[in-house]
């Protein structure tokens, strides 16, 4: 532990609550195009539904390197159909500010108190698929500490991939070892255990709703499983 200098996280389910926020802005829009509001949150698990297979495209290079704003607002446009919604009936700027959802969303409860605990001691920084633009905005309304803020586009490249990991560590000018990566995605974990960075699994049971079914707990050989970011804190001292 003494060896670790760095806490880098994945921001999307671990530290802000990505499903509540996308619904709340949704159900405006749905009603106004005619749907229930009761079915924002369908509508963002939808969206959310293409956020990999978008990113694939380009682990796989079968596309250059975009941003995640761009793979949203295109994911956006697939999305609408199956609520019954026509894309080209809806003004663009409206479909730019609901994209701009993926910005405002609040963090957990312990996530800021937790950040603020490990930045006394340690260099905190995202690693997370958004770009560095969508991490400036949820940092500034939900308080987030960071003493860097890393996107996407700084590697070029999106988690799982190695390119993602090791970029980050070139970045902050750390041997890989050096750096614990903290997420509630034990594949996040696994990728990044192979690339030789610490790990510690945090538990968001309610990520994907009440009826949540993977990742409940800790599937690999993590370095810590803590119950929240304040209880990390607590562990590392």
């Amino acid at each position: 532990m003494k060896d670790v200098k760095a806490f880098v996280f994945d921001v999307f389910g671990t530290l802000v609550d990505w499903r509540s926020g996308v619904a709340r802005e949704a159900a405006p829009f749905l009603q106004r195009h005619g749907r229930g509001a009761h079915e924002a949150e369908a509508f963002a698990d939808a969206w959310r539904a293409l956020y990999q297979p978008a990113m694939e495209k380009i682990r796989k290079g079968e596309r250059p390197f975009v941003k995640l704003d761009l793979l949203h607002r295109e994911n956006l446009e697939q999305v609408l159909p199956q609520f019954g919604i026509d894309s080209r009936q809806v003004p663009s700027s409206e479909l730019d500010e609901l994209n701009l959802a993926w910005h405002r969303l609040d963090p957990w409860p312990d996530t800021v108190e937790g950040l603020t605990q490990l930045k006394s001691r340690y260099i905190i920084a995202p690693l997370s698929n958004g770009n560095i633009r969508l991490m400036v905005d949820m940092a500034k309304r939900g308080g987030l500490p960071w003493d860097a803020i890393l996107g996407a586009e700084v590697a070029q490249a999106y988690k799982p991939s190695p390119e993602a990991y090791l970029r980050t560590a070139e970045v902050l000018a750390l041997p890989p070892e050096s750096i614990c990566m903290t997420a509630a995605h034990n594949s996040d974990l696994a990728a990044a255990q192979k690339c030789g960075l610490r790990t510690a699994f945090i538990a968001r049971p309610r990520e994907h709703g009440a009826a949540q079914t993977t990742d409940l707990k800790p599937e690999g050989k993590w370095d810590w499983v803590a119950s929240d970011l304040v209880d990390l804190a607590r562990q590392v001292g």
